[in-house]
């Protein structure tokens, strides 16, 4: 039996940990929760970015910002982490469960150690640190947890679908763990959106109609407004709703129909 789709809200107020936070949605995250007066934890693999982001962040909102360089395809690194997210003497309020990678290997390829370090980083740090933080969260009886899942979850485009198919529905999972916790999991589905993110995993774009292209910013700005309306979903602007409602309902030859066209002019 599913949960309801909604619950009780919890103020979006305190420290927020980004994960994958100088860059992307995670920026976007992290600028949005400055903008609302949120101390911030940022973690991301580079030093540089992550000096130059917090440096932006301080000045212009006047918040505090701390940061933790973190490869979260390193168990090791995982580890410290989930560590600073237990840390109750300096509670973490929010978790943004968003760092990732584009994935654009075949699933035939015999270069396996591209699909792990994408399990690594989207799924298993995904569990390892939302884990951390719904323990330590439901132990002071408020917490809000944001899972960055994909409507690319709902087709099947290889790996990177598999994998965020994996992370909508382990979100949803915790989501009903924590009922009655006082600890809000939301579970966000983007579609495309206008980040560096193609760019780094190689991906052809020129394909995609431009209408169906999101904002970063206004993407966060639909997700923060899902959390205080007490949503446990978010799925960015109408037209990407009605994506993914067309991926849930329509026969399922026409989508592999349809996703088989769209992976076509990626290559």
């Amino acid at each position: 039996m599913r949960g309801s789709t909604h619950t009780t809200p919890v103020p979006i107020a305190g420290t927020a940990m980004v994960t994958g936070g100088t860059s992307g949605i995670g920026l976007a995250f992290a600028r949005a929760l400055a903008a609302r007066g949120c101390d911030l934890v940022l973690v991301a693999r580079n030093r540089q970015r992550l000096d130059a982001t917090a440096e932006e962040l301080r000045s212009e909102h006047g918040i505090a910002v701390e940061t933790l360089v973190a490869d979260l395809a390193r168990r090791a690194d995982v580890g410290v982490v989930a560590r600073r997210l237990e840390d109750a003497a300096a509670p973490v309020d929010v978790l943004v469960n968003n760092a990732g990678m584009g994935v654009h290997t075949p699933l035939t390829s015999t270069e396996v150690e591209v699909h792990d370090e994408a399990i690594d980083v989207m799924i298993r740090a995904v569990l390892v640190l939302g884990a951390a933080a719904a323990r330590t969260m439901s132990e002071r009886g408020t917490g809000i947890i944001v899972n960055v899942a994909s409507v690319a979850g709902q087709v099947a485009m290889g790996s990177y679908s598999a994998i965020k198919s994996w992370v909508a529905t382990y979100s949803e999972s915790l989501s009903l763990e924590m009922e009655g916790s006082g600890v809000q999991v939301m579970t966000l589905m983007p579609g495309w959106v206008r980040t560096e993110f193609h760019e780094r995993a190689k991906i052809r774009t020129s394909s995609i109609p431009d209408a169906l292209w999101l904002d970063a910013d206004e993407l966060v700005a639909d997700c923060l407004a899902d959390l205080e309306r007490g949503r446990t979903q978010s799925i960015p602007s109408k037209r990407f709703k009605v994506v993914s409602w067309c991926a849930n309902h329509f026969p399922r030859p026409l989508v592999r129909r349809a996703t088989a066209l769209i992976k076509k002019g990626r290559r």
